[in-house]
């Protein structure tokens, strides 16, 4: 009676190449998603003065956000809409007269020009994140607004259009030395002072 041939042997010898090219394909393929964040840059540190600066409260625009998402702009209650408005409205007031490029209502209880102009922000600890950005960029977005008109004044071009190009790497050098004195001088025009005031606790 013949014996039967026992199992035949699998050859291994190429598993450890498959699982390297299987390796290769999943690191080409997959894709990693990046967290979306806010883009901010802290205040240069500078010499402590001995002289406390006064800041007048007409030159602060406070905004509140509490848990349920409802805006509070200088003590008025306002949707997200209006917010990007009422901001540029008080960045451009040119309250006391020195801004020649102002084309606000010059209202002598708002702010005085837009390097004094303040823009407070606090919300409550229960507050949604994607209201806390939405409001972040309206904010953001009323600064823009402002610089991109003072830049078609001068420039003919977009602020944002001009930054963009100045912050990529891939531009020219000559092209950025050219842009570095128009971004700063729009950036001095309206100055962005966005603090963010600590955040209260829910009641």
């Amino acid at each position: 009676m013949a014996r039967r041939a026992g199992a035949p042997e699998v050859n291994a010898g190429s598993m450890a190449d498959i699982a390297f090219l299987l390796l290769i394909f999943f690191l080409v393929t997959t894709t990693i998603e990046t967290d979306a964040g806010l883009d901010r840059m802290l205040p240069p540190i500078e010499p402590p003065e001995d002289i406390d600066v006064v800041i007048k409260q007409k030159n602060i625009f406070q905004v509140n956000i509490n848990k349920n998402g409802q805006l509070l702009a200088d003590e008025e209650l306002i949707d997200l809409k209006q917010l990007r408005t009422k901001a540029m409205a008080f960045l451009d007031n040119g309250g006391d007269g020195t801004c020649t490029y102002c084309k606000g209502k010059r209202n002598a209880e708002s702010s005085d020009n837009p390097s004094k102009a303040i823009i407070s922000l606090k919300n409550d600890r229960e507050t949604k994140y994607g209201t806390y950005i939405t409001v972040q960029n309206e904010l953001v977005g009323a600064y823009n607004d402002l610089r991109n008109r003072e830049a078609q004044r001068l420039f003919g071009r977009d602020f944002t259009e001009m930054e963009a190009e100045y912050l990529n790497p891939e531009t020219p050098q000559a092209i950025k030395d050219d842009l570095k004195d128009k971004v700063k001088k729009i950036q001095d025009l309206f100055p962005q002072k966005l603090s963010e005031a600590e955040t209260s606790s829910a009641n």
